[in-house]
């Protein structure tokens, strides 16, 4: 009898075994047939912390960095534009607010920073921003909290500290500081990228042109250049860094782009990857160029 009970016993337990196997292998099948999808994050590391913002937090950081640096400001005006629109609106260009605070900044159009249409615009509202931290006397030695709160005058002054942090790591990638940081977790494009597209937002962040060119062998579709050092604004000639600049910003507006891949001397970034990737040997840009593939 107890050798009957044993023998039962064995095969519950095998038949326990093969289900689990089965359950993992359906599990293991499933997956493979539907990957993960793309979480939309965008993230830059700095002293290896991980900063993430999700890609239309990214798209607006992009403009925010770069207006400091195309006005010859320091990174540490990006930080502070970073921190003041992350605590106003979540760095989204809301058309509501606290009275008739809107934008990326909750500029009020009735304490005289513009028309409703203009502070909607996030070119003109984020200029205002600077417009105003310039004329703060020794900003770049302040806290963020006190810089941002004597352009804002909000009523929660001592907020704006809170994201420093992140905005230090996002300002140093998209100045170009700290290099092959900032990455995103994209799905595949809605569409083809516009070269058309790309340069009216080039024009639009950094007042220059590009020149697009087909990539006949890659089969790829369109490949945008960019001249860094035409664009980036860095001064003191750091190609390096201009390059690294406007890698990062094109790796922050990809989504909204349709930009598949960013190739810069140094590295790759494409939507397949989380990471920057070591540019292969032949097929890397000329030093201070950046080349962004679109969707085909």
């Amino acid at each position: 009898m107890a050798s009957r009970l044993s023998r039962l016993g064995c095969a519950a337990l095998a038949a326990v075994v093969l289900l689990a196997a089965a359950v993992g292998g359906v599990v293991w099948f499933l997956d493979d047939a539907h990957p993960r999808a793309a979480s939309r994050t965008c993230t830059a590391t700095l002293d290896g912390t991980p900063w993430s913002l999700s890609a239309d937090q990214a798209d607006n950081a992009a403009l925010i960095a770069v207006t400091a640096t195309q006005r010859g400001l320091p990174a540490r005006a990006a930080t502070i534009g970073l921190a003041t629109a992350l605590q106003e609106s979540r760095l989204i260009n809301i058309d509501y607010g606290d009275r008739d605070s809107i934008g990326l900044f909750q500029q009020r159009p009735s304490q005289g920073w513009g028309t409703v249409e203009q502070i909607m615009d996030p070119v003109y509202s984020t200029g205002k921003f600077y417009d105003g931290l310039v004329r703060v006397p020794g900003y770049t030695e302040l806290p963020v909290t006190e810089a941002a709160q004597a352009v804002q005058r909000s009523g929660f002054p001592d907020a704006y500290a809170q994201h420093e942090g992140r905005s230090r790591a996002w300002a140093s990638a998209l100045t170009g500081y700290s290099p092959a940081v900032l990455h995103c977790d994209l799905g595949p494009a809605a569409g083809p990228g516009d070269p058309d597209a790309v340069a009216a937002r080039v024009q639009r962040d950094f007042g220059g042109t590009v020149t697009p060119a087909v990539d006949a062998a890659a089969g790829d579709g369109v490949v945008v250049v960019l001249d860094a050092a035409g664009l980036a604004g860095v001064s003191g000639g750091d190609a390096a860094r201009s390059a690294w600049a406007v890698a990062q910003w094109a790796v922050a507006t990809a989504e909204a782009l349709g930009v598949e891949r960013v190739d810069v001397a140094g590295g790759r970034w494409d939507r397949t990857a989380d990471a920057w990737t070591p540019d292969p040997e032949g097929d890397r840009p000329a030093a201070g160029t950046v080349a962004l593939t679109l969707a085909p």
